[in-house]
């Protein structure tokens, strides 16, 4: 019997697969992305209301890391008092029809999945 050929994943120094999806799939990252994609330029208390149920230090530790990688773009105005607004950079753009497609497959599947997880 001919032993199968694995295809591995190891995590051999710099891993792009790992690092993304580390960074974008925590609990947080996607709904801010839509909220910014589908709701543009927005303040931090905006995002903070368009999300519900993160706390103000999660959603600033999320948005540091997602400014940190490019994918948004923190904009200081210099008013008393300051006036932060965020909002998706051309990569962050360019990110948003994956995000899309992962959202709109979760709508559509989240039914069957609900049922799924009440057999076990």
């Amino acid at each position: 019997m001919e032993e199968k050929k694995i295809i591995k994943f190891e995590s051999l120094g710099y891993c792009p697969v790992r690092n993304v999806i580390g960074r974008l799939g925590d609990k947080w990252s996607i709904l801010i992305l839509t909220s910014l994609h589908v709701n543009g330029k927005l303040r931090f208390s905006e995002i903070q209301r368009s999300i519900g149920d993160i706390s103000q230090r999660m959603l600033t530790v999320t948005l540091r890391s997602m400014e940190a990688d490019g994918i948004i773009r923190r904009e200081v105005h210099a008013e008393v008092p300051p006036r932060v607004e965020y909002e998706l950079t051309l990569l962050g753009k360019s990110l948003f029809p994956h995000i899309k497609a992962l959202v709109d497959w979760a709508q559509d599947n989240m039914e069957e999945i609900k049922t799924n997880r009440e057999k076990q």
